[in-house]
């Protein structure tokens, strides 16, 4: 299989696409979390219970089409590979949680991939919504949506006074997850971000890295979301998110102006430095590759880099990950191998760039 053919095979939708303020942000996610009244929480419930509400999915909604997302397939984790799980994980698709409790837990995917409603994770149900920049709202109108189109079926465990019952009870309330992945190197190489992020979580948001709770900032890559669910509605939410993220925008784009302005020598050094370890290297490990990317699409963002899509570090970032590495490459691989593999993947990505594939 070329890179092409992988690539086309394995991109989702908002990897490939450039929203609203796509040189910061990279995707807005809506995750909706809910639980069926009539079965035990999934704390507590019986593989029965489990089984039941896999069935109730592929019976009811798998292979269903839903207007302006198109049709949907359930994917049973049981029936899955190892490494295949892995790759849905690096995706964003499904929580690391759900690959791991696979006996019975699924995922209901939409065939563009941006939505995928998993099926007994910590919760019965977990609808996400991903889109490319910032589109929050868009995601949130969509997950209500599909929100809507499940409670036909089902019947949720709901409180008047309390709102939708989770298993967390952080998530108790609205049951909502809004979060923006953004791209911050002037913030993190002006040492800003040390400031902001007590900032943030003092406005009731909470700030991760790429994979969300308790993953690394990889790559200047920031994951913002909302800590509160209870006392606010999704629309509230959501407006609070956007005017935090905005706020962190201005911000990121005022840092990089200074930052050419005083250091442009400097900065140019370091971003065609690792250009030059993206285009050369033979070996290379996940926490340089993270560093580099972040590198290079500063350099596309402000110019200094040209004929590289700007979506380089969405894709690389992917594709680099160890799951996607022993997709591609069709067996497994030990670490060292990996780093080998990953090097010469970037090496091929940037050489298609560069000749205009």
């Amino acid at each position: 299989m070329s890179l092409q053919d992988f690539m086309n095979n394995a991109m989702s939708a908002w990897m490939s696409q450039e929203g609203p303020d796509s040189d910061i942000v990279l995707s807005s996610r809506v995750r909706l979390a809910r639980n069926i009244e009539q079965f035990r929480f999934p704390t507590l419930a019986s593989e029965e219970e489990f089984q039941n509400i896999l069935t109730l999915f592929e019976e009811q909604f798998s292979n269903q089409t839903f207007p302006d997302i198109g049709s949907f397939v359930l994917l049973k984790m049981s029936e899955l590979e190892p490494v295949q799980k892995r790759v849905l994980v690096e995706k964003h698709l499904i929580s690391p949680s759900l690959a791991e409790d696979s006996a019975f837990s699924g995922c209901l995917l939409s065939v563009n991939e941006e939505v995928s409603i998993m099926v007994n994770e910590e919760d019965h149900i977990r609808i996400q919504c991903l889109f490319p920049g910032l589109q929050v709202k868009e995601a949130l109108e969509v997950a209500g949506r599909l929100d809507d189109w499940i409670e036909k079926e089902v019947d949720y465990a709901f409180d008047e006074n309390r709102g939708y019952l989770t298993s967390c009870p952080t998530n108790v309330g609205t049951g909502m997850r809004a979060s923006v992945m953004m791209h911050l190197p002037a913030l993190a190489l002006t040492k800003q971000m040390n400031r902001i992020v007590p900032a943030i979580n003092q406005l009731g948001l909470v700030v991760r890295g790429i994979y969300g709770e308790g993953s690394e900032a990889l790559g200047n890559l920031f994951q913002i979301s909302n800590q509160i669910t209870l006392g606010k509605s999704e629309e509230d939410i959501a407006e609070d998110l956007l005017s935090v993220v905005q706020q962190l925008i201005a911000q990121e784009r005022s840092a990089r102006e200074a930052v050419l302005q005083a250091s442009k020598i400097q900065l140019e050094d370091r971003i065609y430095r690792s250009y030059g370890i993206l285009s050369n290297s033979r070996i290379i490990e996940s926490k340089e590759t993270a560093r580099c990317l972040s590198d290079v699409r500063l350099g596309i963002d402000l110019g200094l880099i040209q004929n590289v899509s700007k979506n380089i570090l969405n894709e690389l970032m992917i594709l680099t990950q160890p799951g996607f590495l022993q997709q591609y490459s069709g067996t497994g691989l030990t670490p060292d191998e990996r780093d080998i593999r990953r090097a010469a993947l970037i090496r091929e990505r940037l050489k298609m760039e560069i000749d205009g594939g």
